[in-house]
């Protein structure tokens, strides 16, 4: 879903997701080191034309939203991760995961993940 865009609509994409929707000075504010009011809504006009967001009319206003829902998003983006980085091994993933955040997990965060994994094995999933 994201390979065809660049840093900053990823950027834009992702303060749209954070926000559900958001005008085109919402999002410049809400940008890192922002380009010109301008160039936001040029590049708000190009994820509308790669099909990635969409506008209403709200008075004089455009509010932008995505046109995917998040958990398809997520779904979406964490398959391209598991295939680009882990050759789709959950596993693999989970464990780089882990080595990366095991300190900072709560007990009762890995009682979950736990029970997660629970489910996933009586289920057959």
């Amino acid at each position: 879903m994201h390979r065809d865009l660049s840093r900053r609509e990823r950027q834009i994409l992702d303060i749209l997701y954070q926000h559900g929707r958001a005008t085109a000075a919402d999002v410049q504010q809400a940008l890192p080191d922002p380009p010109s009011y301008s160039a936001v809504r040029a590049m708000l006009r190009i994820l509308e034309d790669k099909g990635h967001i969409r506008h209403e009319q709200d008075g004089p206003r455009y509010i932008y939203r995505p046109t995917v829902a998040r958990d398809n998003a997520k779904r979406s983006a964490l398959r391209h991760i598991l295939q680009t980085f882990f050759d789709g091994s959950a596993e693999q993933a989970i464990s780089a995961l882990l080595d990366e955040s095991s300190s900072k997990l709560s007990g009762a965060e890995l009682d979950r993940l736990a029970r997660l994994i629970d489910q996933a094995r009586n289920t057959g999933v």
